[in-house]
């Protein structure tokens, strides 16, 4: 069973104008999927939507087999959550705060919060409202993985934080989850941050699934095609092509996204347009990202 599903998903927030737009895809146990998309996409929401926070337009959304709003107790006692504006009560203590989750919780494990505790150099009796950002980032993540949930969504949890900060929450939810073996959905701006912990990756634009793929299928089976504006190629015609799942005008050339090996896709690209000179490469996840976010009609 899918620890978390998501079928034909919408959800407005004005009439008439959907964030989402039939989103569907599942994350079994033990995955970690990160989730991309620029600012606007839809990630926040559908992560809330999967908290119970928020209600589908249409479709359905499953957690553990149950709708999150029909059992929201039952549901979210099994969940782990960060966010990057989630806001603790800024008079209360470390202490407090950790009490108050401990009490939530029945699976709480109080030798782990103190090992966190120990290991972020927290200060129990200090306010929320007086630590820094990264140490506030710090004790949400302590709540949200003390009672070792079966699925932590983390919605671009290390934004905003420095480099140092950032690499010591990312390496101490690895090390959660390599003990724990939970479930991971999280988003994140930072490409590397999603190299390190994903093993696959789900990718909305304006609302809409455009890439579901492990990791190493992104590596070794897509590339990017840089093709010269001559005889007539445009991106319309590009996006014809089997293949195809994006296009960027750029001046020097039209670059697009194909889910296909380089060797694969040239011959291809060449007969559809009828150009020679198409150049394609294997890259990173952080350029295809930019292709293929820049890259929607």
């Amino acid at each position: 069973m899918n620890v978390l599903e998501f079928s034909n998903v919408h959800r407005a927030y004005d009439r008439g104008v959907d964030v989402l737009h039939g989103v569907s895809f599942a994350v079994g146990r033990g995955e970690v999927v990160g989730l991309l998309g620029k600012n606007g996409a839809g990630k926040t929401t559908l992560i809330r939507i999967a908290m119970g926070m928020l209600s589908t337009g249409e479709g359905s959304v499953s957690v553990f087999g149950v709708d999150p709003r029909v059992e929201p107790v039952a549901v979210k006692s099994r969940i782990g959550y960060v966010s990057e504006d989630q806001v603790l009560p800024p008079f209360l203590t470390v202490r407090e705060i950790v009490s108050i989750h401990r009490g939530l919780f029945p699976t709480w494990d109080d030798p782990m919060a103190e090992d966190l505790l120990q290991g972020f150099s927290l200060d129990a009796g200090a306010k929320i409202g007086k630590l820094s950002k990264g140490q506030a980032r710090q004790v949400a993540l302590l709540c949200a993985v003390a009672h070792r949930p079966e699925l932590l969504l983390l919605d671009e949890p290390a934004g905003g934080l420095d480099p140092a900060a950032r690499r010591e929450f990312l390496e101490t939810s690895i090390r959660l989850l390599n003990e724990a073996g939970s479930t991971i959905l999280f988003s994140s701006h930072y490409m590397t941050d999603v190299e390190r912990m994903a093993e696959r990756v789900v990718m909305v634009h304006e609302g809409e699934l455009l890439i579901d793929k492990s990791l190493d299928d992104l590596r070794e089976h897509h590339c990017v095609a840089l093709v010269p504006r001559e005889n007539g190629a445009s991106a319309e015609k590009l996006r014809t092509i089997e293949g195809c799942l994006g296009v960027r005008e750029r001046s020097d050339a039209l670059h697009a996204v194909f889910a296909l090996a380089p060797d694969g896709a040239i011959p291809l690209i060449q007969t559809g347009l009828g150009v020679d000179g198409v150049n394609c490469r294997s890259v990173g996840l952080e350029e295809m990202f930019i292709e293929l976010a820049g890259g929607q009609s």
